[in-house]
This record gives structure tokens, C-alpha cells and sequence, in this order.
């Protein structure tokens, strides 16, 4: 029975063997090259003949509100505040008066300086007469004099420090909270308030540096805030003379009046750059556009065939982007099917427009 098996099994090897040659070894068939002469297949696409727009040539950017101008209010030397007209969220004018530090020390020295000086002065004249008479030596003048001078310099310094025990406004403007109370003692170190000038604001953004050319100084803009209804102007008055390396962008400052007091610094701004209006811009569709290691490219239909075409680009909107360099007007430009299609592919519109 055993030596009936061994030749079933033989057999049944080689069936196996063979069926492996036949469905995994076989050399594969390659397809035939299409022969020389058969018509190559075209490609369907659709088409955008340029023609010249009116290209509103706007720039839009995010920015932040700032105050025209904005200080801490901290002491110059240390002691116990005697007078606060600190009124939260009051307005001031330059010079007002915001807090008087204790300055009775100060105040004596001052009046004893002071009655020095008189005496000094006083003498200095008794002795002047007596030496247009030669009744005392120019020496002795000469010393004297000097007395007097130094007294003035010596009531100048403590009027000086006594400046220094007064804080206030130094600009037109609106105090913020204040931190400390009539009687407190303070520091150097303490902020006591602080203040800001809120009409006019400024507004800080940027802009890519491919628009410098067309930025200048008084340029309108035109921004929104959060919360507030409307838009607002401004007006550029600065551009920072750097480029960002990290973001390749430049930073721009405008000025915008707030008379009605509704904006706060600090606000997130929208901001829109009204730049020249260009009225023969070339512009194409978006989806036209092929990023390429060197640029961009476009495929233009030629003669029932694509043509390849390096292009530069300019200002981009929410459909078109505007062709600075490679397009003119009556090109066609392929807008569909750019993945199927290579230099010299045969083509077929199916539209333009």
C-alpha cells in the first residue's frame, strides 16, 4: 500500500510544479508599441482667452489699535503721597497736576537757601562799592561774588528735587486704573496709573514686500474693529525701512482720528490697503497657475497644442491673480486638466471664455 502512495505523491509534485511555471513563472507579454504613424489621443480641456481688466488693486492685511501716545505714571523719589487728583478714566491736559509726594524737608532747605542767598547778595553789593573806591582788595570781591553764584546754583538743584516729588500729565490724554490711595508711600518702583492719548490712534500692520513699490506716505486705509459698526480711515504716515527676513514682510504705521472716543487700543484691526487702481491689468484664473521649482508656469493652447509659458505674478483676488510678465492680451490659457497634459500634448477645448 506504501509503495502505491509514493508514486501518487511524485506525481502529484510535478502537476503542482508545473502549474507554478505556467501561472507565476511564464515571461510576461509587453503590449506593442503603437505603431509609427497612429493618431495620438488628444486631451480635453477648457480654455480662458485674457483680455485687459480694471484691476482694483487692494491689499488686505490684520493689524493692531495703539494709542498715539501712552506712559506709566511712577514716582522719581520715594515718599507718602499728600495730594492724588487721579480721577480713573478721567481726562487731563498736559501739565495738570496728578500727584504730590510729601516734600517738607525739601521745602525748608529751600527757604534756608534762600535767606544764605540774601545775605550773600546783600554783602556782595557792600563790598562792590567799596572796591570802586579801592576800599577792598578784587580778591575779596572775587570771593564773595562766588558766594552768590553758588547760593543760586544750590536753590536751583532743590528746586529740582523738589520737581521730582510733583508727577504730571505730560501729554493730553485719558488716565487708566490707578493702583495706590492718598497716604500711601511709594517707590521709584511703584506704578501709580497709567495714561494714554487715544485721539488720534495708530494703526500698525504689514504688507508683503512685493507692494513696496506701490506704498507711499498718505496712502488711505481703511480698517474695522470688533464690537464697533462701520469702518474707519487712516492715513499712512510711517513705513519701517526694514523687511522681516522671517515673513518677508514690511511694517507700516497709519494715523486715525477717534474723535467719538469709540475705538480702544489694543483692538484687532482688518485693514485694507487702497493701492492705484490699474485699469489693462492681465489677469487669469487661479486654478491656471502651476507652482514650478523656478516660479510659476501656465499652458497655453497653440495650434491644437499646449505650450508651456513661465509667468510672473502680481496681486492675487478671491478668483484671479494678475500676470506681470509672460501673458499678453488674446493668449489662451488652459485652465482644466493641467495633470494630463505636457509640452506639445495635443488638445481640444471644450469651452473658453
Amino acid at each position: 500500500m506504501n509503495k502505491l502512495k509514493t508514486p501518487i505523491i511524485i506525481v502529484a509534485i510535478i502537476i503542482v510544479l508545473a502549474l507554478i511555471k505556467i501561472f507565476f513563472l511564464a515571461p510576461k507579454k509587453f503590449d506593442r508599441p503603437p505603431a509609427a504613424g497612429a493618431p495620438k489621443q488628444s486631451v480635453t480641456v477648457s480654455a480662458y482667452i485674457v483680455k485687459p481688466e480694471i484691476l482694483d488693486n487692494d491689499v488686505y492685511s490684520s493689524g493692531s489699535v495703539s494709542a498715539n501716545e501712552q506712559a506709566e505714571l511712577r514716582p522719581e523719589v520715594s515718599g507718602k503721597i499728600i495730594f492724588l487728583n487721579i480721577t480713573e478714566g478721567g481726562r487731563v491736559s498736559k501739565g495738570d497736576l496728578l500727584v504730590k509726594i510729601n516734600d517738607s524737608d525739601l521745602q525748608a532747605q529751600l527757604k534756608k537757601l534762600k535767606l544764605q542767598l540774601s545775605l550773600s547778595e546783600e554783602k556782595e553789593v557792600r563790598l562792590k562799592l567799596l572796591l570802586a573806591i579801592n576800599g577792598v582788595s578784587k580778591e575779596e570781591y572775587d570771593i564773595i561774588y562766588n558766594q552768590v553764584e553758588l547760593g543760586k546754583a544750590d536753590i536751583e538743584d532743590m528746586q529740582a528735587q523738589i520737581a521730582k516729588t510733583e508727577i504730571r500729565a505730560p501729554f493730553n490724554g485719558v488716565l487708566g486704573l490707578r493702583t495706590i490711595s492718598q497716604g500711601a508711600y511709594v517707590t521709584p518702583s511703584t506704578l501709580l496709573a497709567t495714561m494714554q492719548q487715544i485721539d488720534p490712534l495708530k494703526v500698525d500692520f504689514s504688507v508683503p514686500e512685493k507692494y513696496m513699490d506701490k506704498i507711499k506716505k498718505g496712502d488711505q486705509v481703511l480698517f474695522s474693529v470688533q464690537g464697533v459698526d462701520g469702518s474707519f480711515s487712516a492715513k499712512i504716515y510711517a513705513i519701517d525701512p526694514k523687511i522681516d527676513p522671517s515673513t518677508r514682510t514690511v511694517q507700516l504705521r497709519a494715523v486715525a482720528s477717534n474723535d467719538k472716543g469709540k475705538i480702544f487700543p489694543g483692538a484687532f484691526a482688518k485693514v485694507q490697503l487702497l493701492l492705484k487702481q490699474t485699469p489693462d491689468a492681465i489677469m487669469v484664473p487661479t486654478e491656471s497657475i502651476i507652482p514650478v521649482l523656478k516660479g510659476q508656469k501656465v499652458y497655453l493652447y497653440k495650434n491644437g497644442k499646449a505650450q508651456e509659458q513661465a509667468v510672473e505674478t502680481g496681486v492675487r483676488t478671491p478668483a484671479k491673480i494678475e500676470i506681470v510678465q509672460g501673458l499678453q492680451i488674446g493668449d489662451t490659457v488652459v485652465t482644466t486638466g493641467m495633470m494630463y497634459i505636457k509640452q506639445n500634448a495635443l488638445l481640444k477645448l471644450s469651452k473658453t471664455y
